[in-house]
Parts: C-alpha cells; sequence; structure tokens
C-alpha cells in the first residue's frame, strides 16, 4: 500500500560517505560513555530492599510512589501484592545502610501521609539477574546475530549479510550509549526492548534489500548506485506508513504508559528511528562499497548450453 509515490530517484548515496562518518563518531562515542559512564542499572541487577506494607483501606500506588519518591529515590518499584491494601515496595539498598534501618526510614515517611500503614515484612533480595543469566543472554545474542547473518547470506549475499549485521547492532549500540550518557534507569524491559530492536531493524534492511535484487532484474542497464537509490525511493512510502504506525503506538505508550513502561517505550522509540536510518545510509552503503553488483543477486540462468544474466 502506497499514499504516495514519488517519480524522482532520491540520491540517497550521494551523501553516504558523509553521513557514515557521522555514525561512525556517534558509534563510537555510545561505545566511549558505555566504557567510562556504564549503565545505572535497576534494582533487577543490583537487588535491595523488599517491603511489604498495609493499609486500613484500598490505596493509590501513586500516593505511595509519591511518599518514597520525597525521600530521594528515583529507583523503586511499588506494586499491590494478593489486594488494593497491600503494597509490595522494592527499593535499592544504600552504601552502609541495611534493609532493617533502611524499612524505618521509608516507614515512616509513608506514616507522613497515611498514619495507619502497617510493615508487615522487610528483607533483602538478591538481583534477579545474576552472572548466569547474563552470560546465557549474551550467548543467545550472539546466536541471534550468527542466524541473522546465515538467513540474509542465504536469502541475498554474503555482503548484504555482513552490511545488515554491522547496521543492526550499530542501533543496538547507540541505544546503549543513550542510556549511558544520560544515566536512565536500565532494567529488565528495557532490555528487552533493545533486544525488539534488533529484530524490527532487520525487518528494515531485509524490505530494502529485497528492494535492490529486484531492481538488479528490473534495470539492467543501470550501476550499482542507481539501483541501490531508486530502491530506498520505491520503498520511502512503506517506510513513513510502517514507522509512522509503530511511532504513534510507542509515543502512547512513553506518554501514558506511566514510570513502568517510560523508559521501555524510550529504547524501542530510539530504535525504531536509528532503525530507518541505519537501513537506508549504513546497510545499503557498506553493501555498495563492498561491491555488491548485479551478478551476485541475480544468478545466470541456462538456456540452451549459454548462460543468460
Amino acid at each position: 500500500m502506497e499514499f504516495f509515490r514519488i517519480h524522482r530517484t532520491i540520491p540517497f548515496m550521494r551523501h553516504a560517505l558523509v553521513l557514515n562518518a557521522i555514525s561512525l563518531i556517534t558509534f563510537l562515542l555510545a561505545v566511549f560513555f558505555i566504557i567510562v559512564r556504564g549503565f545505572h542499572l535497576s534494582i533487577e541487577f543490583t537487588g535491595g530492599t523488599l517491603m511489604e506494607v498495609n493499609y486500613p483501606q484500598a490505596v493509590q500506588l501513586e500516593t505511595v510512589r509519591g511518599a518514597v519518591t520525597k525521600l530521594g529515590y528515583t529507583d523503586f518499584q511499588v506494586a499491590n501484592f494478593g489486594t488494593s491494601r497491600d503494597v509490595m515496595i522494592r527499593l535499592p539498598l544504600g552504601e552502609g545502610q541495611t534493609s532493617a534501618a533502611q524499612s524505618e526510614v521509608v516507614l515512616k515517611g509513608l506514616k507522613e501521609v497515611s498514619p495507619d500503614v502497617e510493615l508487615r515484612r522487610v528483607e533483602f533480595v538478591g538481583p534477579q539477574v545474576g552472572e548466569e543469566l547474563v552470560h546465557n543472554g549474551l550467548m543467545a545474542l550472539i546466536v541471534v546475530v550468527i542466524g541473522i547473518m546465515v538467513y540474509l547470506g542465504i536469502r541475498f549475499e554474503w555482503k548484504f549479510a555482513v552490511a545488515g549485521v554491522i547496521a543492526n547492532l550499530h542501533d543496538v549500540v547507540i541505544i546503549l550509549g543513550f542510556f549511558a550518557f544520560f544515566q536512565w534507569e536500565f532494567s529488565l524491559p528495557v532490555l528487552a526492548g533493545v533486544l525488539a530492536v534488533l529484530g524490527y531493524s532487520v525487518n528494515e534492511s531485509v524490505v530494502i534489500m529485497d528492494r535492490i535484487r529486484e531492481n538488479f532484474r528490473k534495470y539492467r542497464k543501470a550501476d550499482t548506485t542507481e539501483v541501490i537509490n531508486s530502491a530506498i525511493t520505491q520503498t520511502i512510502s512503506r517506510t513513513i506508513i510502517t514507522h509512522g504506525s509503530t511511532t504513534l503506538m510507542v509515543g502512547s505508550m512513553l506518554i501514558f504508559g506511566g514510570p513502568s513502561l517510560h523508559y521501555f517505550a524510550l529504547a524501542l522509540l530510539i530504535g525504531i528511528w536509528f532503525g530507518i536510518y541505519s537501513s537506508v545510509f549504513v546497510a545499503a552503503a557498506l553493501a555498495m562499497w563492498m561491491g555488491v553488483k548485479r551478478e551476485d543477486m541475480v544468478k545466470p540462468v541456462k538456456k540452451d548450453n549459454v548462460e543468460v544474466a
């Protein structure tokens, strides 16, 4: 489906060198901030204090969050536990603090808002994400990357496979760079969002690669640059429809989803727009510079003992 059709081919590859230089600088900065600043890990990664409190009547979770926020906490979780009167609070354990001492301070802050609140239990909980899970996650990521390369190599050509994987990893590293630079909270939902972007970006690259292959068959006298420019131009309408729809959905989660979905939606939003950029100016440009040509994409057909390309 197309909302419009551009009849004049846009010379995207004319600016590929400059844009890829900017992309390389952005990528290196992202790696720098990841190494130097690290991530602001959530309590799923660091562990902390678990408190269970009880109210005499149903309480709004925003009221509890407000009371905890006044104590200076920014990284915490509040959820109902069983009934609307029971609330579970998870807090990062501060340096030099014990769970018992921390719970006393938090309970005092809660009583300032609701004097009848009672503490039912308090305990220290370890991180949900241990070293074994991190190791298994990294191994799974490596397997996914290899699988993407094999898939693209079989469906298209090895040059596109390499270019596609580099472009996809480019998106993931830049998202992580944003979280490291701004010290946004990195939680399990954010990790899920980053992995979702990896698959989303592959889909965009595959669409453009498929159109490039079709144009190599269609425009026999055009050179590689012209074929790539025409393929990207022809997919603009589809790109606007697809990414416009996903941006509206993710933007709604960002605005109305509350604290639990805020950074998840932010990771997706960054990944969606960088995914468009990388598919056009990173994957396609890298394939062009690696020398992809019509013979790579269109296999010759034997006819009467003569190969016809």
